[in-house]
């Protein structure tokens, strides 16, 4: 079986080069940055500024944009056997989504688990303009509907917790961008590494893509995407159900928070 993996890229946006080397070993997963380790569940959010950051040790573990690793994690049901070791201030982009993030975890060969978490009871959250609606379920039932106004994109994407579907069909959504958002990103220094073919643009003339084809769920697989790995930190996805309004990584972290603060998510374990 292969001990490590070492997965070089890009982060999307700080544009520094980053090195991720994913290591089999026991326990719960971790992570590792700036020579301190620390477990998934001692490290706190502290940023979802167009991306999900997390920290530890008092500032001196902070890695930048883990959604997307996460999200690999949670789709593939890897809860234990994994260190990720980073070298930068960021995750790398990658191929945009989880695909390649799920090719290499694969290699490890690291036994699939349960999900930490489970709907408890009925609940709806509402944090600003995003709906979280939670039931309880034996499986993973998680589904995302955005609120785009456009009818070349299809809204709504739906994933019941299987890992060969996460890999077929939710990994490969990439990441996208409108086009109105694209000047104030250059401006702040954001995004001016990226790779066409990881990045979707949604002009009001067209949907510019590079690479794969483009589907029409696309965007909201993506969100679903980012909604798991946000999902991850907690110990999830949850088993239970749980339909989101306008998910977003400030919002998805509020309501997480508030579902476990109210016992609405417990533990499943």
């Amino acid at each position: 079986m292969t001990r490590q993996v070492i997965v070089d890229g890009v982060g999307l946006h700080t544009g520094r080069p980053a090195r991720v080397v994913l290591l089999a070993s026991d326990g719960p997963v971790r992570i590792r940055a700036n020579g301190v380790e620390a477990s998934l569940d001692a490290l706190a959010i502290v940023s979802t500024a167009r991306a999900t950051t997390l920290e530890g040790h008092g500032g001196v573990l902070r890695v930048q944009t883990v959604e997307h690793a996460l999200a690999a994690l949670a789709g593939l049901g890897f809860y234990e056997g994994m260190t990720l070791s980073i070298a930068g201030p960021e995750m790398p982009l990658l191929d945009g989504g989880a695909a390649a993030w799920c090719d290499a975890m694969t290699c490890l060969g690291v036994a699939r688990g349960t999900s930490k978490l489970r709907v408890a009871r009925h609940a709806i959250i509402e944090v600003g303009k995003s709906r979280y609606e939670w039931s309880p379920s034996t499986t993973v039932d998680v589904e995302v509907r955005l609120d785009l106004d456009d009818g070349r994109i299809a809204p709504e994407a739906r994933w019941g917790g299987d890992p060969d579907d996460f890999r077929a069909r939710i990994a490969p959504a990439r990441t996208f961008a409108f086009a109105h958002e694209v000047q104030e990103l250059l401006v702040r220094g954001l995004a001016r590494h990226a790779n066409p073919e990881s990045v979707v643009l949604i002009a009001p003339e067209a949907i510019h893509h590079a690479g794969s084809p483009f589907s029409p769920d696309e965007p909201a697989r993506h969100k679903l995407l980012d909604l798991l790995g946000d999902l991850y930190v907690w110990g999830g996805p949850p088993l239970g159900r749980l339909r989101v309004f306008r998910p977003g990584h400030a919002a998805n972290a509020r309501a997480v928070g508030q579902a476990r603060a109210e016992g609405v998510l417990v533990s499943s374990q």
